[in-house]
């Protein structure tokens, strides 16, 4: 049981770490807040990480509800929820900057003249983005029959929220100590990683879809697909 307990935790911090991307998101946070006096910018941070960790755990409890009144399988989530994460971690070893990872061009601009950035684009989408939201409802969907590794899910985004906030109140030090290159290096190697654990989640999904094919519904396919053929 410890041994499952301790691969949930470990895998739920890697990819809600590589997915929040704390390292990434410093720097950015730091220019839309140059504007604003220190005290302002620790306040933002703040409010920012915690309004975020609000958003990811009720988007995590409610994520079972959601996929059922949606009409959506497990399996055919975790197959779209790891090309999601796939997407993402081509990005993050590219370097590249996309939708899925920050704000667009035109949010940039209209964020840089905001006083207030802890709600846009901080909480959201820079650390409650769609791949956090993708993550953390493959984390937490299916475990709440499972109360011990929901909880490690959630100590898991807490864990990796507190992290974030240290890293935006020192933003400043960091962003001289790694550097953009350091930055991008760091980068690269989550996302190499985030790209195995994104297959892996396809690979589930594909495996719980092909369990659910009898030979009758095989027969089914093939009989529809004679009679199209006609």
């Amino acid at each position: 049981m410890w041994d499952t307990v301790l691969e949930v935790g470990f895998n739920s911090f890697l990819l809600l770490f590589v997915t929040i991307d704390p390292i990434g998101v410093t720097p950015m946070f730091a220019a839309l807040g140059a504007h604003l006096p220190e005290s302002a910018r620790r306040r933002a941070a703040l409010q920012g990480v915690l309004l975020a960790a609000v958003i990811l755990v009720v988007f995590g409890l409610v994520g079972d509800r959601l996929l059922t009144a949606l009409g959506i399988g497990l399996p055919a989530f975790r197959i779209a929820g790891g090309s999601l994460l796939f997407l993402l971690a081509i990005d993050m070893v590219f370097a590249r900057q996309s939708g899925l990872r920050s704000t667009t061009p035109v949010e940039y601009h209209e964020a840089e003249q905001r006083d207030d950035i802890s709600v846009f684009p901080l909480a959201f989408p820079l650390l409650a983005g769609p791949g956090a939201l993708t993550t953390i409802l493959l984390m937490t969907t299916g475990q709440h029959g499972e109360p011990m590794q929901l909880g490690v899910v959630l100590a898991a985004l807490s864990l990796v929220l507190l992290l974030t906030w240290l890293m935006l109140r020192l933003a400043g030090p960091l962003l001289g100590l790694l550097g953009e290159t350091g930055a991008n290096v760091i980068g690269r190697l989550l996302g190499l990683l985030l790209a195995a654990l994104a297959v892996q989640f396809i690979v589930d999904g594909v495996v719980a879809v092909m369990q659910t094919i009898t030979p009758s519904s095989v027969a089914v396919f093939n009989q529809l697909s004679g009679v199209m053929s006609q």
